[in-house]
């Protein structure tokens, strides 16, 4: 951590070779694609998102994590109900989208197919990306609550080459069943009526507002919460941003950075009014970007 004007360090743009940061970029997370019959109308829609951009494609983009509802790669295998999402990208790819993708608590296991076959960038840990001359954080958000200890020791585990190795001995039919009916249990234990209310939100916020207030980046960026949040929050240097790209379950959201601002948007709706979004708990939000004053 420093206490360094942000402004000051080095970025990955100082260099005189390093090439400009991508302008237009698509960020979303949390869409839970699910092969079972409930997630067909929410894959169906997701690909149309996708297909939506191969006229105009962005420069980048990046999936936030829990893009799936389940994701394991077997080394001869892949699940075939993700077929056309798939397909999907492998378009944008060929047209020359870079893609990136910063695993979540569903898709940890994101590998050699990803990135081998649709030249994902895989990031297994937060990761900063340049955004103009600003550095943006990109985490997806599980395990950043100080209570998720139990979790940040499972995902160790969960992630080590023996456990691995076990899961890959399942057939992928069970393994699919079996995750079906571990997500569905979770879901219904711990996701609230109402996404506002959801447990993580304060958590990522105060994990934001802490990197923010540290210097550690320009820009925040979570998933994880199910809940779009656009928010500017005070700090030594000015006002910093933290943005939630929310969630495919209830919202269809997700952020766009046209090269100046970010904005969050719902697909098949107007722009998601941000006052609304962040609300009176995490403060006033102005619709112009602070460091464009």
């Amino acid at each position: 951590m420093t206490n360094a004007d942000p402004s000051n360090l080095p970025d990955a743009t100082d260099a005189p070779d390093a090439p400009s940061p991508p302008a237009h970029t698509v960020i979303v997370s949390d869409v839970h694609l699910n092969v079972a019959r409930d997630g067909a109308e929410r894959m169906e829609a997701f690909t149309r998102f996708l297909q939506s951009w191969t006229d105009a494609p962005p420069e980048r983009l990046i999936i936030l994590g829990d893009l799936f509802d389940f994701w394991f790669e077997y080394r001869h295998v892949v699940f075939s109900g993700y077929f056309e999402v798939l397909r999907a990208f492998a378009d944008l790819r060929d047209l020359g989208v870079a893609l990136h993708f910063v695993c979540g608590n569903h898709d940890f296991w994101a590998g050699r197919f990803l990135s081998d076959a649709l030249a994902f960038e895989i990031h297994r840990d937060p990761v900063t990306l340049a955004f103009g001359a600003r550095r943006a954080l990109l985490v997806h958000g599980d395990g950043v609550n100080p209570r998720d200890v139990s979790y940040r020791l499972y995902k160790r585990i969960a992630r080590s080459r023996w456990v691995i190795r076990c899961f890959r001995a399942i057939h992928p039919d069970w393994a699919m069943r079996i995750a079906q009916g571990v997500s569905r249990g979770s879901r219904r234990a711990f996701s609230p009526d109402n996404p506002a209310d959801g447990p993580e939100i304060a958590p990522q916020r105060a994990f934001a507002a802490k990197c923010l207030q540290d210097g550690q980046a320009d820009i925040v960026m979570c998933g994880h919460s199910h809940y779009p949040v656009h928010e500017w929050i005070e700090t030594m240097w000015g006002p910093r941003l933290y943005l939630n790209t929310g969630d495919w379950v209830a919202h269809r959201s997700y952020a766009v950075w046209d090269g100046a601002e970010f904005r969050l948007e719902q697909f098949g709706s107007a722009p998601i009014d941000e006052r609304e979004v962040a609300g009176e708990e995490t403060g006033d939000v102005s619709e112009q970007d602070p460091q464009d004053d």
